[in-house]
C-alpha cells in the first residue's frame, strides 16, 4: 500500500475496497424492509411520521455528530451531550466518536487521494456508500476523538451504537404502531442515510463556490433543504468551526435555528 504524508502524518493512499458482508446484509436488508409500506394501509398520517422521524434524526446528525462532535461549534453540558449523542445514534450511523473521528479525517485530507470518500478521486459509489460497506474503516484514530472519548458514557454508547436505534425503532411501534414502524422507522431511516450520504457524494461535485478552498466543496441549496442547511458546504469547509452555515439570510439552515433556540433555553452555549 502506497503512502502520502500530510502534515507529518501517514495516511493510505490505495482504499481497501474489500466489502464487509456483514455491514452489506443487513443494509440490504433494511433498504428491503421499505416494500413493507405495501402491507400497511396508506393514509396522510404516515407521511407525518415518515417526515417528523426524518427531520429530528437529521437535527441530531447535523447538530450533534457534525457540529457539535466533529467541530466543537458550541458548548453542552454533559447530560446534554448525551442527549445529543443518543439522538444522533438514533439515525443508526454507528457512534458519535466513530463519526466524528472519521470527519475530522475527512477535513484534514479534503479531496486529497487521502480522503476518506472523496468523490472527485473515487467516484460517486465510493463517497456515497462503498467507504461506509467496505471493512477499510470499521475502526478509527482514537487520538482524533481525544476531547471527547475520555467521557466513559460517550464510550458506552460508541461500543453499543446500535442500542438507541433499536430504543428508538421500538419506541416508535410502541408510540404508533406496526403502520408507525414502517414508515417512521424503517422507510425514515433509509430516506435519512442516503440524506446524510449525499452530503459526502454531491457537495464535492454539484453546486457552486464561494470561497477558495482548497478542495471541491460546493454549496447546493436544494441539498441544504434536505439536510437542513447541510447544503452550504462550501461555506463550512471555509469557515469549518462556525455553528452557522448558512451565511447569506437566504441561505437556510434550520440546523442553527434551532441550536438557537436551544441556547435561549440555556441548553447550547456559546455558539
Amino acid at each position: 500500500m502506497a503512502d502520502d504524508r500530510d502534515g507529518g502524518m501517514t495516511v493510505a493512499l490505495a482504499k481497501q475496497k474489500n466489502y464487509d458482508l456483514g455491514a452489506m446484509l443487513p443494509f440490504i436488508l433494511l433498504h428491503a424492509s421499505v416494500l413493507l409500506v405495501f402491507t400497511v394501509p396508506f393514509t396522510p398520517g404516515l407521511i407525518a411520521w415518515l417526515a417528523g422521524s426524518y427531520f429530528l434524526r437529521m437535527f441530531g446528525v447535523t447538530g450533534g455528530y457534525h457540529r457539535y462532535f466533529s467541530h466543537r461549534s458550541f458548548k453542552l453540558n454533559r447530560f446534554w451531550q448525551f442527549c445529543l449523542a443518543f439522538l444522533a445514534q438514533t439515525s443508526g450511523q454507528k457512534g458519535a466518536l466513530w463519526w466524528a473521528a472519521h470527519h475530522r479525517d475527512h477535513h484534514l485530507n479534503s479531496d486529497r487521494k487521502s480522503d476518506l470518500h472523496s468523490p472527485v478521486h473515487e467516484g460517486f459509489w465510493w463517497s456515497h456508500l462503498g467507504w461506509i460497506l467496505s471493512d477499510e474503516y470499521d475502526d478509527y484514530d482514537p487520538r482524533r476523538i481525544s476531547d471527547f472519548s475520555r467521557y466513559p458514557e460517550l464510550r458506552f454508547l460508541d461500543r453499543f451504537h446500535l442500542l438507541p436505534w433499536v430504543i428508538y425503532g421500538a419506541a416508535i411501534w410502541w408510540l404508533g404502531g406496526y403502520a408507525a414502524f414502517v414508515w417512521g422507522f424503517l422507510v425514515s431511516t433509509v430516506v435519512l442515510y442516503h440524506g446524510t450520504f449525499l452530503i459526502n457524494s454531491l457537495t464535492h461535485i454539484w453546486g457552486t463556490r464561494r470561497f477558495p478552498t482548497p478542495d471541491e466543496s460546493r454549496n447546493n441549496f436544494l441539498l441544504a433543504i434536505v439536510t437542513m442547511g447541510e447544503g452550504w458546504h462550501n461555506n463550512h469547509h471555509y469557515f469549518m468551526s462556525s455553528t452557522r452555515q448558512g451565511i447569506r439570510w437566504w441561505e437556510i439552515d434550520p440546523t442553527y435555528y434551532l441550536l438557537c433556540l436551544l441556547s435561549w433555553l440555556g441548553i447550547a452555549r456559546d455558539l
